[in-house]
């Protein structure tokens, strides 16, 4: 099994609530395995009120959030049990397992907070196999040679034209080949 992402629902207004409580669920249960990223999607937008221009965070879908995990019956039943969620997304109930999101969704909705699908952190290092999916480099493969984590963009060796070519690329960009 392989960890996918799941849409939880919650009440209206305690995604974040319910992050904390998730999290700390799974550090406390021994699921850190089972269990990875929880966000709550979100954007920036500028709001202008009396000539003021301010960013203000909003939620993209209130309500939601999503999870990266491994859908085991252990893990299915922390999420569930877990104060302020009322269920998953893409499950019709009575004990059915909820589909996970398609990676080109997960991909729309994190690229628009500016992450990726990979946690870079921890799941890609110098050296690693990728794969562009957005930008002018797009469906091309390649090999990392360096991660700017200050920046959030990977320097990547692609083959251009039979030539060996340093590009950089963001973290949205690509995924793990």
């Amino acid at each position: 099994m392989e960890k996918e992402w799941y849409v939880v629902n919650t009440y209206s207004g305690h995604e974040n609530k319910v992050k904390e409580k998730l999290e700390m669920r799974a550090s406390t249960m021994g699921m850190e395995d089972y269990i990875f990223r929880i966000i709550v999607p979100e954007q920036k937008t500028v709001e202008v009120k009396d000539g003021v221009e301010k960013e203000k965070v909003t939620k993209m879908f209130p309500g939601y959030i999503l999870v990266e995990m491994i859908m085991t019956d252990e893990a299915w039943f922390i999420v569930r049990n877990t104060p302020g969620v009322t269920g998953f997304i893409g499950s019709s109930g009575k004990g059915a397992k909820p589909f996970p999101l398609s990676n080109q969704e997960v991909d729309k909705i994190l690229s628009n907070m500016g992450m990726s699908r990979i946690d870079i952190e921890s799941e890609l290092a110098v050296g690693d196999n990728i794969k562009v999916i957005n930008g002018a480099f797009a469906n091309m493969f390649g090999k990392v040679k360096n991660i700017d984590m200050a920046n959030q963009k990977i320097e990547v060796a692609l083959d251009l034209f039979g030539q060996e070519t340093i590009v950089e690329v963001e973290f949205s960009e690509i995924e793990k080949a």
